[in-house]
This record gives C-alpha cells, structure tokens and sequence, in this order.
C-alpha cells in the first residue's frame, strides 16, 4: 500500500512539473474552465434558492383558494357563494379576500393592490392608511408618514399615507404588493359591498385538503379550487422553465467549452508527444503515462472547478446572482430584493462537475492513451 501511494506522488510531483512547464496554455485553459464553471454554477445555484425561497413563503398560503370563473375567466364572487362554503362539512374557516393588479404610470410598474386579512392584527389598516412593499417603496421613494396617491382606470383617485413598508425579507412575494382598508379599495375599484375577488379556504384536516376541494367544485361547480399543492408545483415550474431557458441560452459557451477542451487534448503539441516518447523509451507503463496526464487533467479542472464554483457562490448569495436577476426573477420594474439562504444540495454540484468536468477528462484520455500506446520511436520522430 504505501509503496502505490508513493507511485502516485511522484506521478503528481511529475504532472505538477509538466503543467509548470506551460504555464500560458494551462492558466488560459483553467480560466475558461472557471469561467464555464461560473456562468452554470450561478444559474443552477440560483434558481434553486428561488424555489427554496418561495416554497418557504408559501408555507403561509391559504390550503385552498376558490375562484369563480365565468367563460374560463376570472369573476368576482359573491356573499352567497361564501355562505355556501361555510356550510361544507371539513371546513374550518372561509375567508374572502379582495385584491387587484393596478398599472401605476407614475411608478411605471404594476401593482397588487389588496385588504389585509381581518385575522391579520399586525397589518391592520384604517381608512387613508396603507402598507407597501420595498419594491414599490423603492420605485415611488416612499418612506413611513410620506403620502402615496393612486388613480384608477376609471380616473378614481385614492389619497393615502405610508403606515409601514414590509419587510425586504418578504420581497419575493411582496415587492409589488400594496395593502389598503377595505372600504378604501371598495370605493376605489367601485366593488360592491357583497363582492369579493376570492376566498381562502383552511380546512379542518390537512390530509383531506384535496377531498374537500372536489366536494367543494360539486357544490361550486363554476367555481376553480386551487390547492396549495398546485401553487407550489406552479412556482416550481416556472422557476424550473426560467432556469432552463437561462440554461439553455448558455449552452453555446457550454458547447464552446467541450470544443476548446477537445481541441487542446487532442491537439497535442510536438513537445508533448515528443514528452511521452521519452518516458516510454525509458520505461514508463502506458498506464503509469495515462495516470500521470490524468493528475494533469485533475489538477487543471479541480482547480477550474472550485474557482468557479466559489464565484459562482459569491455572485449569488452575496450580490444576488445580478447577471441573471432579471431572466430569474421575473418582474419587468419592480425587482424584489431579498437575502438568499445558503444551502449546499449535493445533487446540484453532482449535475453541474457531470456537465463541465466529464466532457473534459473524457477529452484528455483518448488521445492520450492513442500516443502512449504508440510505439515510443514513431512518437519521437
């Protein structure tokens, strides 16, 4: 055993020397790998803390929202319906919400404009006060005690002043979020007193949330049942599909790698077959070759790999991966900013060293091992 490891050593102590001996081509090499390594390792990483993050918020969603729908479009519901929920038997409570989008001009960006819960104390509004998310607070420079004003597509204008701005840490799902009393959303968006925009359901047993969603579409049957379940698999493929597109978009430099690692492994240079020559002229095994230039390749794509991946860490957890925020993140104005977790998932580094690294220590042993089983005078000459 110790006389194989330290086979191995002076084998390493050689490739470090052969790699020193061509310090422009290996460190050009390395800096592409790195780079490669980079550019996946920050969307990968990225994309994951998203859905990390936003199955966290939805932790807090309602288990069943019901939507009327009228010809495949969303309706308003009615005190009548509401009632009828009430009634079913599994559920605990039923309550309506009311919430709208708004296109704000001066702000240039969308807004959800919403009544906070009447369960919810600590965001608990009189008439004239609102609560805003940092993304509108951001686009509009507001700040606790300024006044914010709103107009209607209608022309209808609502004069408010800031209570609270939420907290950043809730931004993925608050950045564009604008809560007001009710009676002043009424008055704005002219909704009558016994209309509602939805209603979130809690049902009285979490493993039944679907059975009580299908006894529910029988008694609503215009109605559309929307579990947290399904929210959660909505989110995950959306954020699943914009990371394959950012993915996709970055299989060129992917594809660019492969061809540059081919080229430079099977494009072995004079000096480098000559190399080879040599040391089978002296005795070395094919294998004890193919080893050695193995160590060169781990060496030149461990240390690529780790550079980039260590980057790739920085860029998203520490600046919030801002090469790609706007292919992840979504919004067109209003981008939320929000700390992400740290939080290593062995698959994804697995699938990232499977992209970069395979197709690169597969470029380095066949030609490797087509020179070193040539016979050493042919190579030489």
């Amino acid at each position: 055993m110790g006389a194989r490891f330290e086979r191995q050593r002076h084998l390493l102590d050689f490739a470090v020397a052969s790699l020193a001996r061509r310090p422009a081509k290996n460190l050009g090499l390395t800096l592409v790998y790195a780079l490669v390594v980079f550019l996946l390792g920050s969307v990968m990483l990225f994309g994951s803390a998203i859905r990390r993050e936003a199955g966290v918020m939805l932790a807090d969603a309602p288990e069943i929202v019901a939507q009327s729908m009228v010809m495949g479009r969303h309706d308003l519901a009615t005190g009548a319906d509401l009632e009828a929920l009430k009634g079913l038997r599994g559920i605990r409570r039923v309550e309506p919400r009311l919430w709208g989008y708004l296109w704000d001009s001066a702000g240039a960006a969308n807004y959800t404009v919403m009544v906070p819960s009447p369960s919810d104390a600590a965001h608990a509004l009189a008439s004239g006060e609102a609560i805003v998310g940092e993304g509108v607070a951001r686009a509009r420079k507001l700040a606790v005690g300024k006044p914010f004003f709103l107009v209607s597509p209608a022309g209808k204008f609502l004069r408010t002043r800031i209570k609270a701005i939420l907290p950043q840490a809730s931004a993925l799902v608050s950045s564009d979020l604008v809560l007001v009393a009710e009676a002043d959303f009424r008055s704005f968006f002219a909704i009558p007193a016994d209309r509602y925009t939805d209603f979130a359901i809690e049902v009285a047993n979490p493993r039944e949330v679907s059975t009580i969603a299908e006894k529910a579409s029988v008694r609503l049957p215009t109605y559309r049942f929307v579990t947290r379940a399904d929210m959660h698999r909505t989110l995950e493929a959306l954020f699943s599909w914009r990371e394959g597109l950012a993915l996709a978009l970055l299989a060129a430099s992917l594809l660019a790698f492969v061809i540059l690692a081919f080229d430079k492994a099977s494009g072995l240079s004079a000096e480098e077959r000559r190399e080879i020559g040599i040391l089978k002229a002296i005795g070395w095994e094919t294998s004890d070759v193919i080893r050695m230039k193995l160590w060169e390749g781990t060496a030149i794509s461990g240390t690529a790999f780790l550079a980039g991946l260590l980057a790739a860490w920085v860029h998203v957890f520490f600046f919030s991966a801002g090469l790609f925020e706007p292919v992840l993140k979504g919004w067109s104005t209003l981008w939320p900013r929000f700390p992400l977790s740290p939080e290593v998932d062995a698959l994804e580094i697995a699938t990232l060293a499977l992209l970069t690294v395979v197709p690169y220590t597969a470029a380095v042993v066949v030609p490797i091992w087509k020179t070193a089983v040539t016979d050493p005078d042919a190579v030489m000459r």
